[in-house]
């Protein structure tokens, strides 16, 4: 799967077919790509559980005019919400109340009929979706990163493995940073304690 370093990468669960239809098809499936204000696991060090948060309001200025649905972020596009010749859209992307809601007619090609054959019968069971980040913000105190303001949605795809090597790429590049940093931090501190003490010490026997 190609990777495009500037982007990010989180897995989503997938998308299933619903009883109240946003499309009239039978190749129809829907989910949430991400929930809002809900912390989840994104990376670990050591007994170190590394948590990110995508803020409600992250979406409300984002980029969204031209998404896309592929199959491992590249090739073929199954479905868009941004059609040319007139075409009706065949995917939506929007945000609610608890998250990033997509939904998606795959009947308009063969093989996007493939693919919703292979959702169906559980072939496929991931998905994912890349998009860039404009704004964040770390809470040291929680290990959280808060995802304040995303700048562009570029797609989301049905992935062939679970474990998307993407993902911790994406994850790595961001949290190996905090992890470098709180390492300096732990330093800082641990030396400056040393100081005191070796001050103490100094204006003990000079006594």
């Amino acid at each position: 799967m190609p990777i495009k370093t500037n982007r990010e990468y989180r897995i989503m669960p997938l998308l299933q077919p619903a009883e109240e239809k946003r499309f009239d098809s039978d190749y129809y499936v829907e989910g949430f790509a991400t929930t809002f204000n809900d912390p989840y696991v994104l990376w670990r060090n050591g007994e170190i559980e590394y948590k990110e948060i995508i803020d409600k309001k992250a979406l409300d200025t984002a980029d969204m005019s031209d998404i896309i649905m592929q199959y491992n972020h590249s090739g073929r596009v199954f479905a868009r919400n941004k059609m040319g010749k007139s075409k009706t859209p065949t995917l939506i992307a929007e945000p609610q109340d608890s998250g990033f809601f997509i939904a998606a007619d795959l009947s308009k090609t063969a093989e996007a009929r493939s693919l919703y054959e292979d959702i169906n019968e559980g072939l496929i069971f991931q998905m994912s979706w890349a998009f860039t980040v404009s704004e964040d913000e770390y809470d040291s105190d929680n290990h959280t990163r808060i995802i304040k303001r995303v700048d562009k949605v570029y797609d989301v795809s049905a992935v062939s493995t679970p474990a998307n090597p993407s993902t911790d790429i994406s994850a790595r590049s961001y949290f190996e940073g905090v992890i470098e940093q709180e390492a300096q931090e732990l330093c800082r501190r641990e030396e400056l304690v040393k100081q005191n003490l070796r001050a103490l010490l100094l204006l003990k026997t000079r006594r």
